[in-house]
């Protein structure tokens, strides 16, 4: 069995009274100057940490963030604010967006190397502020990943930062803080995580250790997600969904992602389409694609997607990629990238953006050409 190398929080606490450990936490801890970067949904429950941390003395910076996925502008935005106040401690505390904007200020405030030099895989030479992310959405996995991800606006290529010093210190996951997210958010970051841990299993570079994250995070979603949009308050469905999510959140370092999220990235980037939303739209083509490189493999995916026991492989196989396209129509999703506002003369493009994703197509159980990602994209006019 080969090696592999999975960095985690130095501190992960889970469940329903995790935010809780945070205010007790952050206010027994010796941290000065805090620096939090949140949403504007959550002003009135951080007005419990602005007290907490008023009472001993603390000195707090709190921004919002407006909204979309973060860009190399808002990164120079919140740069510029971030060391001003000079913080020894950054808070994310939101969506993938957030949290990925915090892991990267919280490493590049007081770092010597340019955004250009750390783009790309273990380039970020180190972290000296510490960095603390709470996620209010289970998609992104972001709070237990070292990586970052920014979209060039010059070029409309999405660009990771991976990292073990984008690790947080300590990462707070409390489904509480989902209870309030859209329903269509809900839906669209939930397939996100359950993209990440099918792209996980099937990948090239899988590994037995991130298998088990990957099988289990499938099963909890899948079982879950519908749950929680029938019933936005049902804590314990939302549990599950939060924990698929951060079993997601596990493979994305040592493992990743592929195919999907390379030609997913085209969309966010051109058409400013929401990452959950794009790969959303994406997973069952890329899965009915990729399913002839690992019959093996997607059937035992179809395992813990609910195909029954002792079905023959390739016939599971073929039933699990129904059953997410099932699931991500069960949950509402446009599933035409037409009303998104795609056209066919933008296929092209979207196919030339794509193929430039290298890093993540690598990864891809089967290889994938132009022609390949133009005619997935076709599919989903």
């Amino acid at each position: 069995m080969k090696s592999i190398t999975l960095y985690q929080p130095k501190k992960l606490v889970f469940g329903e009274d995790a935010f809780q450990n945070f205010i007790e936490d952050i206010s027994s801890s010796s941290y000065q100057r805090v620096w939090i970067l949140s949403v504007s949904a959550l002003q009135e429950k951080l007005q419990a940490v602005v007290r907490a941390l008023a009472d001993k003395n603390r000195i707090i910076a709190h921004e919002v963030y407006k909204s979309g996925e973060p860009n190399t502008e808002h990164y120079n935005y919140y740069l510029e604010k971030v060391r001003e106040f000079n913080p020894d401690l950054i808070v994310g505390i939101g969506g993938g967006s957030v949290l990925d904007l915090a892991k990267i200020l919280a490493a590049m405030k007081s770092n010597t190397q340019t955004l250009e030099e750390v783009i790309g895989r273990d380039l970020l030479q180190e972290r000296n502020t510490a960095l603390i992310c709470l996620p209010t959405t289970s998609g992104t996995g972001s709070e237990v990943s070292p990586n970052s991800i920014l979209l060039d606006e010059n070029t409309l290529e999405k660009k990771g930062i991976i990292s073990p010093f984008l690790m947080p210190d300590a990462s707070y996951i409390d489904p509480i803080l989902t209870l309030s997210l859209p329903r269509n958010l809900t839906a669209e970051t939930s397939i996100d995580a359950l993209s990440h841990c099918m792209e996980a299993f099937t990948n090239k570079h899988s590994h037995p250790m991130i298998d088990s994250f990957a099988l289990k995070g499938i099963a909890l979603i899948s079982k879950n997600v519908l749950k929680t949009l029938e019933d936005p308050n049902n804590v314990s469905a939302r549990s599950a969904v939060a924990l698929g999510s951060m079993y997601g959140g596990m493979c994305l370092g040592p493992v990743n992602t592929a195919a999907v999220h390379a030609l997913s990235y085209p969309l966010g980037g051109k058409f400013h389409v929401p990452h959950g939303l794009a790969n959303a739209i994406l997973l069952p083509e890329v899965l009915a694609f990729n399913l002839e490189a690992d019959i093996p493999k997607h059937a035992e995916m179809a395992l813990a997607l609910g195909v029954k026991p002792g079905t023959p492989a390739y016939q599971a196989a073929q039933l699990g990629v129904e059953k997410v396209k099932d699931l991500v129509k069960a949950c509402g999703i446009n599933q035409r990238l037409q009303d998104l506002g795609v056209k066919e003369e933008d296929i092209n493009m979207l196919a030339t953006l794509g193929m430039k994703v290298k890093r993540l197509l690598d990864n891809n159980p089967r290889e994938m050409t132009h022609s390949d990602a133009e005619e997935i994209y076709k599919k989903l006019l």
